[in-house]
């Protein structure tokens, strides 16, 4: 079958004008060859032309004006990569014409924050570092506590997705509480922008492909099989928060024992991120653990703050 893109998705162009598959007809194949051709180089003008389009700037600010997404914090290139494929996929021609789309059409803002907003996770991922959480992270930070009054642990995943890095930590304690697990006021933070993530986070039902990297025995202990779908343990639910939060314009939260911001930072222009490592530094405690993704690297004085822990998985730690 045939298919080029059109303003509500996929048309079909197999078929004849009273609906019937015209098979293998080499007129018409010649003809859908022919159509996607066009296509193909209606794109490409379309890209030459964004490139040159000074309508940007203007689509910036009323994207930050309706909807408080701050363009400027983030990286131009990727910033727009991200505008245009929404650009494309509304076979918007300008920058402009996509501007009288979001006025007519207040759903695209949806889209768009969709697209502006990249979250890809999944359970355990990078599992190579999760080992290291597990076997030295979280064992450090349990003696540490051990002696407390309180025996609080207080974790944020900055950036959280759809909650599944943070289930993922809840997982990784509870392996190594075991039956002390209830005896420590445990708390884990996920933080995002995206209004739909948070809303799957809290519900916490995931398909398989998010579970991947779980064998079969944590599949079947931290979760509960519903038809397709996997929801995580009421047990898990109980310790976890997931909350709204620009990491750049919201007040700071503080006291946490393990952040973990990674792959976010990554987007933003350079003087955000170096700002951004010296928020996350203050909010750790002292002997307090943090994970960056591992295509960032610390900038500004957030090299000379953090003592590294283990530099190939980006691990570091606030000193005592």
């Amino acid at each position: 079958m045939k298919c080029v893109r059109s303003p509500n998705g996929i048309k079909n162009l197999d078929k004849n004008a009273a609906g019937e598959e015209m098979g293998n007809n080499p007129v018409r194949k010649a003809s859908d060859n022919q159509i996607n051709k066009e296509e193909i180089s209606k794109e490409i003008m379309i890209g030459q032309n964004l490139e040159e389009d000074p309508g940007f700037e203007l689509l910036k600010r009323i994207i930050n004006g309706n909807t408080g997404f701050n363009c400027e914090h983030y990286k131009e290139a990727h910033f727009r990569r991200r505008i245009n494929l929404r650009v494309r996929a509304t076979n918007s021609e300008s920058y402009g014409a996509y501007l009288k789309l979001l006025k007519k059409d207040r759903q695209e803002y949806e889209f768009l924050l969709d697209a502006l907003t990249v979250n890809v996770s999944e359970f355990f991922r990078n599992p190579e570092t999760f080992k290291i959480i597990e076997k030295e992270v979280i064992p450090s930070l349990v003696k540490y506590r051990s002696g407390s009054l309180t025996r609080s642990i207080r974790i944020w995943s900055a950036g959280c997705a759809a909650g599944e890095e943070a289930y993922s930590l809840a997982i990784l304690l509870h392996r190594t509480l075991k039956t002390d697990f209830n005896r420590y006021r445990i708390r884990i933070i996920g933080t995002d922008i995206d209004a739909q993530s948070l809303e799957k986070a809290k519900k916490g039902i995931y398909d398989e492909n998010s579970l991947k990297n779980l064998d079969p025995d944590t599949k079947e202990r931290y979760f509960l099989k519903q038809g397709d779908r996997y929801r995580v343990i009421d047990e898990f639910k109980n310790i976890t928060q997931f909350k709204h939060h620009d990491l750049i314009s919201n007040p700071r939260t503080d006291h946490f024992d393990l952040i973990v911001c990674r792959n976010v930072m990554i987007y933003f222009k350079k003087e955000i991120q170096e700002q951004l490592q010296l928020n996350f530094y203050k909010a750790l405690e002292k002997g307090g653990f943090f994970i960056i993704g591992k295509s960032e690297t610390l900038l500004g004085t957030a090299p000379n703050l953090f003592r590294p822990y283990n530099t190939r998985e980006r691990l570091y730690i606030k000193e005592i």
